[in-house]
């Protein structure tokens, strides 16, 4: 985790959100909270449907303190997994990675 220009703490997330990593995320993001953050999940080669879970409540939970929740990258393995469970990012993607 760290921080970046705009204030923002960056979390770049594993190579394998499992069912092992999940309560990790979840750790992490709360160890962030109250901040503005951005996801890193560029070097995501696996994807479980739990983890995706615990970064759309992170987003939610974010979106109702008002604060920021974006991704700046993300690999496509990443993208393809959360467009066949049937999660749509695009509205949490910075501009320049769209």
């Amino acid at each position: 985790m760290s921080g970046n220009a705009a204030g923002a703490k960056t979390l770049t997330l594993e190579k394998v959100l499992d069912l092992n990593e999940a309560s990790a995320l979840q750790k992490k993001l709360l160890e962030l909270s109250g901040s503005d953050v951005v996801i890193d999940a560029s070097g995501v080669e696996k994807t479980g449907a739990l983890c995706v879970q615990v970064l759309m409540s992170a987003a939610r939970t974010w979106e109702a303190a008002g604060k920021s929740f974006t991704y700046s990258e993300v690999s496509e393995t990443f993208s393809k997994t959360l467009q066949l469970i049937g999660v749509n990012i695009d509205p949490l993607l910075a501009k320049e990675s769209k």
